[in-house]
């Protein structure tokens, strides 16, 4: 049993996917842009120069506070974040950490068999820094100024997490509703989603938190799951000798695989916090410029959400249901696919049957394919008509699910529809009884032994005889009537 609890909370930052940036126009969609093009003036710092807030991303943090349950603040302010780094221009950042738009909410989480409600402390909103680059083998750094002032929305939980897998699961799932809720493309290889992870150990059973180290740097879920683990490992073995753990901020490095110290970790009144003087504050209610009740109509249907009505109108096992609505693309797929099977329609029982065919060759097929290619879903060949195509082919006996598969592979590569790939290769299926008895009659004939090994109860010489069959028809019998023609053959 162990002797420490880990507690848990973590601190995730996630650029929006506005057109123009937080506090000026600048653009916020170019990702490829040369270094310091994509600036003004005001994310430059320059003196006098003013900043106007950027209405869609106010209500893009109030989307995502309602989707999680949270509650819109009537009142709150931008307020400046006093530091010196060489990626501030300003010497501050404008940021509503201590009096933020929305306040509570949870997401649910469900890790090694346990549920776990993690609650939300705030959501705010604030502007990104630059970006240092360091060129190899340098002694200089150079800054990049296109991220200055990118709006950036920080989520906050409560420490409630206990277990380095929750917390990736807990990123996931959150990246799941920032892309349903398209607000950002929340991708942490591209570093639009970033995690800072606040770790602590406990006694079990003690009510007091112990100290906490923040650890930064994390832009994966493999590499939240692998720094939470060293740092539990590294506080246990502090604790373990008698010693204290220090309260500071570390740095994961992948690479290393290990945390790494950075500094002491600051205090809120570290940073000088006080009210943006060139902001105004942002109230709801009467002469409020932003329209709550119509963001909450933006609300879309949510992946828990997605996942509970396939559970029920199409019969999909959990964790099938829950695989192809963690994505939304996925999950889009899926039912447009459905959509090209007309039959379906006021007929549940056999949308069920149809539904689960369909989830299986995606989740079998498809999506082993695109891992292999390292591409997504809105990048595949096989458009949905097509798809469903190769379904229906499947049930009305035209192929079997071996050529299926070949068939598939095709689609896959070349775009083509299965008919045409049926077609072109020759691959419909041999249903005509009488020739594939004629087939069985001479594998029969010459295959004597197998056939009196069946007859003396072993009954891999069955197995034997089809595979001989199929082998002789290229895989294109009907695999029910070889079986049953077989069998009378050699009674």
């Amino acid at each position: 049993m162990n002797k420490y609890e880990v507690v848990i909370g973590l601190e995730v930052h996630v650029q929006l996917k506005t057109v123009s940036k937080m506090f000026c126009g600048c653009d916020n969609k170019s990702v490829n842009a040369e270094p310091n093009m994509n600036v003004c003036p005001v994310c430059l710092g320059m003196p006098g120069m003013l900043p106007v807030a950027n209405k869609k991303a106010i209500e893009w943090t109030y989307l995502l506070g309602m989707a999680l349950g949270g509650e819109i603040s009537d009142y709150w302010n931008f307020e400046r974040k006093n530091y010196f780094y060489p990626d501030l221009p300003k010497a501050y950042q404008i940021t509503s950490a201590t009096n933020p738009p929305v306040i509570g909410g949870g997401l649910t989480v469900v890790a090694d068999g346990t549920e776990r409600q993690v609650r939300i402390h705030h959501i705010h909103l604030e502007e990104d820094a630059g970006k240092l680059v360091h060129p190899s083998g340098k002694q200089y750094s150079l800054v990049d100024l296109n991220r200055a002032g990118t709006p950036l929305m920080e989520i906050v939980t409560e420490p409630d997490l206990r277990s380095a897998s929750e917390a990736r699961i807990f990123m996931q799932d959150l990246q799941s509703i920032l892309r349903y809720l398209g607000i950002s493309d929340a991708n942490l290889e591209q570093g639009n989603m970033r995690c800072d992870a606040n770790i602590s150990l406990r006694p079990v059973g003690q009510k007091e938190y112990g100290t906490r180290a923040e650890i930064k740097n994390i832009n994966s879920f493999k590499m939240v799951e692998r720094a939470i683990n060293y740092e539990v490992e590294r506080q246990t073995e502090i604790l373990d000798a008698g010693e204290k753990v220090k309260q500071e901020t570390r740095g994961w490095d992948d690479n290393k695989g290990k945390t790494l110290p950075q500094r002491s970790k600051e205090e809120a009144n570290d940073y000088r916090y006080f009210p943006e003087p060139d902001l105004p504050p942002v109230k709801q209610g009467g002469g409020s410029i932003i329209d709550i009740e119509a963001i909450g109509s933006m609300l879309p249907e949510l992946p828990k959400e997605k996942a509970s009505r396939f559970l029920s109108d199409y019969g999909l096992s959990t964790i099938d249901a829950e695989t192809i609505t963690s994505d939304l693309e996925t999950a889009r797929y899926f039912e447009q696919v459905l959509e090209e099977m007309p039959e379906i329609a006021g007929n549940s029982e056999l949308a069920k049957t149809k539904a689960k065919k369909v989830s299986n060759w995606l989740l079998s097929e498809l999506i082993a394919k695109l891992n292999e290619a390292s591409t997504g879903i809105s990048d595949t060949k096989i458009n949905h008509k097509d798809f469903a195509a190769l379904i229906t082919l499947i049930d009305s006996g035209d192929i079997s699910g071996k050529i299926a598969k070949e068939v598939f592979a095709e689609m896959f590569e070349s775009g083509q529809s299965p008919e045409a790939i049926v077609k072109e290769k020759g691959l419909v299926q041999i249903s005509d009884t009488g020739a594939i008895a004629k087939i069985v009659e001479e594998v029969v004939a010459v295959n004597e032994k197998s056939v009196s090994d069946f007859r003396e109860g072993k009954q891999q010489a069955f197995g034997y005889l089809i595979g001989q069959v199929m082998a002789k028809t290229r895989g294109q019998a009907n695999p029910k009537l070889v079986n049953e023609i077989l069998r009378e053959k050699l009674k």
